[in-house]
């Protein structure tokens, strides 16, 4: 595969395919051979075969910075998690599920409460259920659970200041990796995996006609 000939959409589409359970590479092969490109179509190509040779050890690498910028912000790592959890709301399955384990837990220390927490019931119309079924989460509207964490989770980015922290953390995480990934000399390693994708590509094309 010419990497040089591959736009960045390619390899985001790439990268949105590939299997990231892989485990990454090794230490020693991760930081091992640098040298500097001698063109920008060296460099380009070097850097798109790079991101997506050592895809895992970069992901692994944003994280444990991003990890090193919550550890000096506390209240930002309960303020990522609340905006994730704000965020999680939004789907039905997820809001489902924690309202029923929620609901579940509840019932062991007080029936009563509980069933408080059950949702209403679904309007009838000429017989059957109504189409547009609102999502409750432990008998309370969806969205005034969106409200309080989503609220709550800006009040402690505010407080905490932990926003820019972790802007920071992520800026230094992919400066990190474009400059290893620029420097870093392809192995053989790393063309023979991109033989080995170039193939699958060609026997996609091929088996979908």
């Amino acid at each position: 595969m010419d990497w040089s000939n591959v736009t960045a959409e390619d390899l985001v589409d790439a990268l949105r395919e590939v299997d990231w359970s892989s485990p990454p590479r090794p230490v020693s092969e991760f930081f091992s051979r640098f040298t500097f490109p001698r063109s920008y179509s060296k460099w380009s190509s070097r850097l798109k075969c790079n991101l997506y040779y050592y895809r895992t050890n970069y992901f692994l690498l944003i994280v444990f910075i991003l990890g090193l910028g919550f550890l000096r912000r506390p209240l930002a790592l309960l303020a990522a998690f609340l905006t994730a959890l704000s965020i999680a709301f939004l789907n039905d399955s997820f809001a489902g599920t924690f309202s029923e384990k929620a609901t579940r837990t509840v019932r062991q220390f007080s029936p009563h409460l509980a069933a408080k927490m059950r949702p209403p019931l679904t309007p009838v119309i000429r017989g059957r259920p109504s189409a547009k079924r609102a999502i409750y989460i432990c008998g309370r509207p969806r969205w005034v659970f969106v409200l309080i964490f989503s609220s709550v989770s800006f009040i402690l980015w505010f407080v905490s200041a932990g926003l820019l922290t972790v802007l920071w953390a992520l800026a230094i995480g992919l400066l990190a990796t474009i400059l290893h990934a620029s420097f870093r000399t392809p192995n053989l390693k790393a063309r023979l995996n991109t033989f080995r994708e170039e193939f699958r590509a060609v026997w996609r094309n091929y088996s979908e006609l």
